[in-house]
């Protein structure tokens, strides 16, 4: 039985420690959300995304979920009217992050969610050991 329910804290952990980069992840497109390039010609910042991806782990005998990457979004970039702007073009315009705060907003409550979901199931565990601890004596 402690064999199952250390098995069920390590992938909760694994679940906890992906979530955890993708927040930090939408956090860091959040607080560059209206950074824009230097000077004319360059990109400015590109929306970052956490890829995951499933794996087998032989010990545990389960699956357990890893990040498998962060990727930059190839969507394309927003212009905005601002001449006074080092980084504008000739006719004015800069190029605006791909980031859009509502969707980063979506996607950090879903993070959230699933962040706390493991917690959770740690929590829920912890608890079956000291109520059968608590039989035990």
């Amino acid at each position: 039985m402690s064999d199952q329910i250390t098995d069920i804290f390590a992938i909760s952990g694994y679940g906890l420690k992906a979530q955890d980069q993708r927040m930090k992840v939408i956090a860091e497109n959040v607080a560059n959300a209206d950074t824009t390039a230097s000077s004319p010609g360059q990109k400015p910042y590109q929306r970052r995304l956490v890829t995951f991806k499933n794996v087998f782990d032989k010990a545990l005998g389960a699956y357990k979920v890893q990040v498998s990457g962060i990727r930059t979004d190839n969507t394309g970039f927003n212009k905005k009217y601002d001449p006074s702007n080092p980084a504008a073009d000739a006719q004015g315009y800069i190029q605006m992050p791909n980031v859009n705060p509502l969707v980063e907003q979506i996607d950090m409550g879903e993070a959230s969610r699933s962040y706390q979901a493991n917690l959770d199931v740690i929590t829920a565990s912890r608890s079956m050991i000291l109520k059968t601890i608590g039989l035990l004596q």
